[in-house]
């Protein structure tokens, strides 16, 4: 996909070294966006392998998003990178899917004066253990483009998700990335623009163009509407450039860094990395070289999903179907955690 190639090109032209919380230094850029033609098939990445278990990890954490979970006691076989910030019993201090289902409505006695809010008795409030309200973002938008809100309909501007709660986030072991995403019609076209915080270039965006792009299609399949564009707003985008000397080696050669990428091959700039730079003490931290390589391949076609036409809350791994993809190599790069 040449928005994404973009998207590391960009990144590697004129990228600031930032050392950062993981212990695993960075080259990170401000601002990059871009919009995904979703009509012209599914935007799975194809200049690196992203099938076989990449592809069920992506449709399992989808689907737990969906879920409204907190807890990722159902997603441990399938998607162990959650891991590293859940508790003992396997919950987690911010889980996207909870704020996207479940919401926190204040109790009245919190409300300020004047302030609306929505009553118990809305089709879009729930009341949970203990008493808590809660407010479904996904079944909002769901209802209003199918035309089950009695006051919105699918042209409205108001079809915003938002997982990021600003009390939460001060204190969490990991706030979302990806925070908040809009659903927008234009004529008979769905689109979906996503906005991220901080984005991991070698292995987090690629599973979010994938994941936004796979609901705006189950989306678009419960409204009757055709697909239109995935836009994309990365406010810190960012490639890991590896741990201690190797990671610092960056900081110090920057600009020769830009110069080269501005006019040498990738492949060129990605050996001169390798031949130069101080080895890695823990090998796949530094995502710069295999970032090159994907420079160097070109993309191939476009694969397509087959979404089974169900109730969305009844979605399993079996309902969402892959097809006609090929790629590249696959290249594997370390989780900085």
């Amino acid at each position: 996909m040449e928005e994404y190639l973009s998207l590391i090109d960009g990144v590697l032209e004129d990228p600031t070294y930032k050392p950062n919380r993981t212990a695993v230094d960075t080259l990170s850029a401000f601002n990059f966006n871009y919009s995904v033609d979703l009509s012209e098939g599914y935007p799975l990445l194809t200049t690196k392998r992203m099938d076989d278990h990449r592809w069920d990890s992506m449709i399992h954490e989808f689907l737990w998003y969906l879920s409204g979970e907190e807890h990722i006691r159902n997603l441990r076989e399938e998607t162990p990178i959650w891991n590293e910030w859940a508790d003992d019993e396997g919950h987690l201090d911010t889980a996207y899917g909870r704020f996207w289902r479940r919401y926190p409505v204040p109790d009245e006695a919190d409300q300020l004066p004047g302030e609306s809010w929505p009553d118990a008795d809305s089709r879009w409030v729930h009341e949970e253990d203990g008493g808590r309200l809660v407010f479904d973002q996904i079944g909002y938008v769901l209802d209003t483009l199918t035309g089950e809100n009695p006051e919105k309909d699918a042209a409205s501007r108001r079809m915003v998700i938002n997982a990021w709660h600003p009390a939460n986030a001060a204190v969490s072991t990991l706030p979302p990335c990806h925070y908040t995403f809009v659903v927008n019609v234009q004529g008979d076209e769905l689109n979906v623009h996503l906005t991220q915080r901080s984005g991991d270039v070698a292995l987090g965006i690629p599973f979010n163009i994938a994941a936004y792009s796979l609901l705006a299609n189950v989306l678009a399949q419960r409204a009757d509407l055709e697909l239109g564009s995935f836009g994309h707003t990365i406010v810190d985008a960012h490639i890991y450039c590896g741990k201690g000397e190797r990671g610092q080696w960056y900081g110090e050669h920057l600009d020769e860094l830009r110069s080269r990428v501005a006019s040498d091959d990738p492949r060129e700039v990605a050996h001169w990395i390798e031949s130069t730079a101080p080895a890695e003490a823990e090998s796949g931290y530094d995502h710069v070289p295999g970032l090159l390589k994907q420079l160097a391949r070109e993309p191939l076609s476009r694969s397509t999903i087959e979404v089974a036409d169900k109730p969305l809350d009844e979605l399993t791994y079996d309902d969402i179907e892959l097809r006609e993809y090929e790629s590249h190599d696959p290249l594997d790069f370390a989780v900085a955690e």
